[in-house]
């Protein structure tokens, strides 16, 4: 009897995992409320609707300042630095039940970058001490070790992102065989403004396309909707050519200016995704309080997780498991044809004109996109 209810334990803890190298991922970012409340972050993962949460944000760096709206208030005496006990329990209750929890550095708002590749490299060294498996003195979440770093860049500089990404590999590396991951989360026009060289020279797991707000988003499907163009840099260009990519998408029609579809909508788009590319790796939500409500899952997040879980894993019998022998064009996304032996799922038809990027015709109900690429809110 027992090792029969050890089985059974051991299946259902494997069932709620988050599997790096699986299609059926569901990432939710936690810690903002943008949609006005939220749960505590071990609410959102009792059960298996989700499988990443990315903790937001870190928002001010390398002068280290963190923000999870009113989920943690408290701060080491003499400092401004967020000190969360309660948000360390819930990681490692998150972590127990298969879940994997990122720190998002950036957002819409905030003061941060480098000025150097140097600065960038020490800042690694302060972050592994900080959050991951290293010794400093004032950790936010105590003795709770994350499992990895996400790149949520939407402004300031590009300098030394590639430097800190490498860096921070490095103690990764001599972690004690942990497993830790790194992403980033690009507008979806390619290549992105602030991101788009960081991706080309730094290792990334996992790639969180912002396909909102802008004429390349879920609400260009199929048309103007560039998946394609992030699936051939992830198989040309990317460092690693098994980086995964994800489709990102608001939770709720107030999560974004544009790009929300509801969930029937995007299950389309994922299926058909799936069954033609190789790089999907599931579906990036913002945020947990827009897409579950204010906890347990609502109507969206609950069948937009539910359909990527009976795809399976990342294999398609259609796709291709090929480097990428393509002939789609890499000016922005706006290829013509798909990768050999995959076919096309959205091919975008955009104008770029220096730094303003236009729609060539309608998407959605608007005429064209704002000239200047928009980000998530950090509310």
């Amino acid at each position: 009897m027992a090792s029969w209810l050890a089985a059974l334990l051991l299946a259902t803890s494997m069932a709620l995992a988050f599997d790096p190298s699986s299609s059926s991922n569901f990432v939710v970012y936690w810690g903002q409320s943008s949609a006005g409340s939220q749960k505590s972050l071990s609410d959102y993962c009792q059960d298996s609707t989700v499988d990443a949460i990315a903790l937001a944000f870190l928002y001010q760096f390398p002068n280290t300042k963190l923000d999870f709206s009113s989920a943690c208030k408290t701060t080491f005496s003499g400092t401004n630095l967020l000190h969360c006990p309660d948000i360390a329990a819930d990681i490692k209750t998150c972590q127990a039940k298969g879940k994997i929890v990122l720190l998002s550095m950036g957002g819409a708002a905030g003061s941060y970058g480098f000025s150097s590749d140097a600065e960038a490299k020490t800042y690694a060294d302060t972050m592994w001490d900080m959050f991951f498996g290293g010794s400093g003195s004032q950790r936010p979440f105590d003795d709770a070790v994350l499992d990895g770093v996400d790149l949520d860049v939407e402004g300031g500089s590009t300098t030394g992102y590639a430097a800190f990404v490498t860096q921070l590999r490095t103690h990764f590396a001599s972690g004690g065989g942990k497993q830790y991951y790194v992403s980033a989360a690009p507008q979806c026009p390619f290549p992105d403004a602030m991101l788009g060289s960081t991706l080309d020279a730094a290792y990334f797991d996992m790639v969180f396309v912002q396909f909102y707000n802008n004429y390349c988003g879920l609400d260009a499907y199929p048309q103007g909707f560039n998946y394609d163009a992030w699936d051939k840099w992830a198989k040309t260009q990317s460092p690693n050519k098994d980086v995964k990519i994800y489709i990102g998408a608001p939770g709720s029609q107030s999560a974004a200016g544009r790009g929300y579809v509801d969930a029937s909508t995007l299950n389309t788009i994922v299926n058909s995704v799936r069954g033609s590319y190789s790089t999907l790796g599931g579906v990036m939500t913002w945020d947990a309080s827009q897409a579950l409500g204010s906890g347990g899952a609502s109507s969206w997040g609950s069948s937009v997780s539910s359909n990527l879980k009976a795809g399976g894993s990342s294999s398609s019998s259609s796709s291709s498991s090929g480097s990428g022998n393509s002939d789609s064009s890499s000016n922005g996304g706006n290829g013509t044809s798909a990768t050999q032996g995959e076919s096309t799922v959205g091919s975008s038809t955009a104008m770029t004109t220096g730094s303003s990027t236009e729609s060539s015709g309608s998407i959605g109900n608007e005429a064209a996109a704002s000239s200047t690429p928009k980000r998530r809110r950090r509310l």
